[in-house]
């Protein structure tokens, strides 16, 4: 008997730019086409249009047990991959085989409805995802104990949270009992106390012989939970093998960039009230770059499309180094728009970076849009661009004369005053 769970085989996914559900090989688009030749209607195939190759030829074998890992930037092929391992979209050339049942965490919160209570929503939520009404029952308690929202099990889900909506929703799917679970980025959902529970109520999944495949920005999670993973770029695999060393090829071979746009807007993170548009890095003279000298100010810039009018959002950024550790996360508090409802439209919001702030170094930086008041995640792309901090050597900088590493993530020019007294 084999002791593969997954092998993927030449797999390419090949996307027309600028076209609709039409082209595609979702069912949308196959109903879509069948609707347009029962009514004699034009074909949607005609003339020649700009291709995206999502992925390209990929290749790879998962064992029965394993914890897999996927990386890369956004825009590598990631969730296209996972899609076509979901059974979400067709590939264009290649085959995925799945050996037994599997569940994929592609999306905190699959099937809840506003109006319905908690409980109404892990039954429904549940059998959305595959499960038989006896095996919910069986982990219902689990499942709200997990959640820790047994006060408000019956309450209407509207009324909620988002931490606690997040909360039920990712115990639905990390209580299923799949041979493979598929995990795309949901670990970073709820408060860090409840993250470091997701990480390891997944860990308990992997130890208990179920194969998972996991896609993550987190670096370390990767690191400690894999025992290989590859590494994409572009649609290809540049780097397959043992999980620490696919890691370390990532975080040092400079796989960063300034700029990351979604032109399309139905490609583009969001949803019905938000939808990210673009994260650019400027320097001083406005010029998208990825290296910024350490004594120059420097901005980054989030542009976004607000759908719906009276909303109240805020942008934020988070920075972290290249070996994942968190430097600081900021908010816009721009007081033309902080807490004032927003009309339709086209905005950009930057942080402005003064110069003899940061250390030198790889910096990547993530954005999103949310609500406040509750908070609200509409879209958050973590590891988004990035840019590299240089220290030309001159004294002009903190470091002065000093020579040799210099520890910190912030290394700020401050403005010191020394007063002497006589003894």
């Amino acid at each position: 008997m084999s002791n593969i769970a997954v092998s993927v085989t030449g797999l390419s996914k090949r996307y027309r730019l600028g076209t609709t559900h039409a082209q595609d090989g979702s069912l949308a688009g196959a109903l879509t086409r069948g609707l347009r030749r029962l009514i004699g209607g034009p074909s949607a195939s005609p003339q020649p249009q700009d291709t995206l190759w999502a992925l390209r030829d990929v290749s790879f074998e998962i064992k029965k047990g394993e914890v897999f890992g996927v990386i890369g930037t956004n825009g590598s092929g990631k969730s296209t991959l996972l899609k076509i391992l979901s059974r979400v979209t067709e590939p264009t050339q290649g085959r995925a085989l799945i050996h037994g049942r599997f569940c994929g965490l592609l999306e905190v919160g699959t099937g809840f409805h506003p109006e319905l209570t908690g409980r109404d929503n892990v039954f429904m939520s549940g059998a959305i995802l595959g499960m038989k009404r006896q095996e919910i029952a069986r982990k219902f308690d689990e499942i709200v104990a997990f959640a820790e929202v047994e006060q408000f099990i019956d309450t209407p889900v509207k009324h909620y949270s988002s931490g606690m909506y997040v909360r039920l929703g990712f115990s639905v799917l990390a209580h299923m009992d799949p041979d493979i679970l598929i995990v795309d980025e949901v670990l970073a959902v709820g408060d860090v106390r409840f993250q470091k529970k997701c990480m390891g109520k997944m860990e308990d999944v992997g130890q208990h012989g179920r194969t998972v495949i996991l896609v993550s920005h987190d670096m370390p999670a990767i690191t400690r939970m894999c025992s290989r993973a590859i590494l994409l770029n572009k649609g290809e695999i540049v780097q397959a093998g043992p999980a620490h060393e696919v890691v370390n090829h990532y975080l040092h071979a400079g796989h960063i960039q300034p700029v990351v746009e979604w032109p399309d807007p139905t490609q583009a993170p969001g949803n019905n009230v938000a939808r990210l548009r673009a994260l650019r890095v400027r320097s001083e003279a406005g010029q998208i770059s990825d290296v910024i000298d350490i004594r120059k100010p420097m901005r980054v810039e989030i542009e976004y499309d607000i759908l719906k009018p009276g909303q109240m959002v805020v942008a934020q950024f988070g920075f972290n180094t290249e070996e994942d550790v968190i430097a600081f996360i900021v908010n816009d508090r721009d007081p033309a728009w902080y807490r004032r409802p927003r009309p339709v439209g086209r905005y950009v919001s930057t942080a402005w970076i003064p110069g003899n702030f940061l250390s030198e170094g790889t910096m990547v930086v993530g954005g999103g849009i949310f609500s406040e008041d509750p908070w609200h995640e509409h879209c958050d792309v973590p590891r988004a661009v990035g840019f590299r901090v240089v220290d030309p050597g001159t004294r002009d900088t903190a470091r002065g004369d000093v020579t040799g590493r210099w520890e910190g993530v912030v290394r700020p020019l401050l403005r010191w005053t020394t007063e002497h007294s006589s003894l």
